[in-house]
């Protein structure tokens, strides 16, 4: 029998795998029936689902290698980065998924009350959160409806040489703003978003430096409480930090935590 690896765990859910068979297990079946619906409607390689026995979602493992990982250069070559973000233009062209995605007041009442969490328990400088806060407004503007993938995560997209072979991980698919997912996707490695733009096309880039901080300043709570570190070498704390240097400034040094 192949050894059983748990791929991640938080406590919603598990996902782990058993050879080339990855089984999620999720006690809230809405997410496995979202992420199945999506997979069929997406216009691009997804992984495919072998069996369903809730609680658990049983998907076939994708060929290839992840696209890179948070904290780590990637070494995909720009040939892969444009063929991700060609993939990304199929998807976000295509029809839009049929329920309800995230709306901006939600988004901006997010924002607001991770900023004060951060604020309130001095996860981070206080110049660092308002800053970054200031910037992330950028992206709360009303935006044309796409259907997004809702977690781009680097770790979620797989190439085999300059080819996309398969995205992952669908259960927050739905429509939303597309900057959303190209900021996802180069979060960390803001370097290679030219080599994305390549294969998508315009998009607008101060948006997506929005994304940027909006997302990293919302996940940082999460991450945290989940037993994540958002201040390793590379991860979100270090994105947050990379606005400050932008403005001209050195960013002052994390406090230690007081969560």
């Amino acid at each position: 029998m192949d050894e059983v690896e748990v791929v991640v765990a938080p406590s919603q859910r598990a996902t782990l795998r058993v050879g080339d068979v990855f089984l999620k297990v999720d006690g809230d079946p809405v997410h496995a029936d979202l992420e199945v619906r999506a997979m069929a409607l997406a216009p691009i390689p997804t992984p495919a689902v072998l069996w369903r026995e809730p609680p658990v979602l049983a998907i076939a493992a994708v060929p290839g290698k992840a696209l890179g990982v948070l904290g780590a250069p990637s070494d995909a070559s720009p040939a892969a980065w444009a063929a991700a973000g060609a993939a990304i233009r199929r998807l976000h062209d295509a029809p839009l998924p049929p329920w309800q995605g995230p709306r901006l007041d939600d988004v901006a009442a997010d924002l607001a009350g991770e900023c004060a969490w951060l604020l309130a328990n001095g996860v981070l400088p206080a110049e660092v959160v308002r800053r970054n806060q200031e910037i992330a407004a950028g992206a709360l503007r009303p935006w044309r409806p796409a259907f997004i993938h809702g977690d781009l995560q680097i770790t979620h997209v797989f190439v085999d040489g300059d080819e996309v072979t398969g995205v992952i991980d669908w259960s927050e698919a739905a429509p939303g703003d597309a900057m959303y997912d190209l900021a996802t996707l180069t979060l960390g490695h803001e370097e290679r978003l030219d080599d994305l733009l390549a294969g998508y096309g315009g998009a607008d880039r101060d948006v997506i430096r929005a994304w940027w901080s909006l997302r990293s300043l919302v996940a940082s709570r999460w991450l945290i409480e989940h037993g994540f570190d958002p201040d390793a070498p590379g991860c979100e704390f270090d994105v947050l930090r990379s606005r400050m240097q932008e403005d001209g400034g050195a960013p002052p040094d994390s406090p230690d935590r007081r969560v």
